[in-house]
């Protein structure tokens, strides 16, 4: 009777943990993104056109707001406008260093064309013989590059299951492993402590034969 109990209980949990979890984790970026309706003239407030309050109202808000400067960041008269605009950020102390390296992070991560977060790697982490998971973030490490005899490629080693915070260190190309796993995949399996395993074999991503090497010619 117990054992049928503690399986009706697990199999609950199961359901009921998932959802609360990504409920929560959802109301909570809604409740975050619904103070950019404060941007918003109080007259234009859904609370004076229609007399409540609309849940996600601010959601929407934001998205106009991060489209809109999209487009006009993409033309040229926009360009020359932000270009402007970092100039100045630039001369300012602190600030400059603190915009520069959060602006450069989201230009090689969101850059299509850039090889960041796009490689789950096997490197062997903390000392030989032990493997763990990892993601390329970059090649050709400057003075790191020149001073050492191989070929290094940077490599970011998250914690579990807290995958934002980790190490990086720099690897041989030849002693990276790379995984046919996505990059979702890996931080599931980094997320939930190796308890989520993605199926294998998996479908390659590119065939072997043309597959692109893990450092740029």
């Amino acid at each position: 009777m117990l054992v049928h109990l503690r399986r009706y209980l697990i199999a609950g949990l199961l359901v009921w943990v998932p959802l609360i979890v990504t409920g929560l984790i959802i109301k909570f970026l809604v409740d975050m993104l619904d103070f950019t309706i404060l941007l918003l003239p109080p007259s234009w407030r859904p609370e004076a056109v229609l007399g409540f309050s609309v849940p996600g109202t601010g959601v929407v808000v934001a998205i106009v707001i991060v489209l809109g400067t999209g487009l006009i960041a993409a033309n040229f008269v926009g360009r020359k406008l932000f270009d402007i605009g970092d100039a100045i950020v630039d001369r300012i102390p602190l600030v400059s260093s603190i915009y520069s390296a959060v602006k450069q992070v989201m230009h090689t991560v969101l850059d299509d064309g850039a090889d960041s977060f796009k490689r789950v790697l096997m490197v062997q982490y903390p000392r030989k013989g032990l493997w763990t998971l990892g993601f390329q973030t970059g090649v050709g490490v400057g003075e790191v590059q020149q001073r050492t005899e191989h070929d290094v490629i940077t490599v970011f080693i998250p914690t579990t299951p807290n995958p934002t915070s980790g190490f990086v260190i720099m690897v041989p190309r030849g002693d990276a492993i790379e995984l046919d796993m996505s990059v979702e995949d890996g931080l599931k399996f980094v997320m939930s402590m190796g308890v989520v395993v993605p199926k294998w074999p998996a479908k390659p991503r590119y065939p072997s034969e043309v597959a692109p090497p893990l450092t740029k010619p």
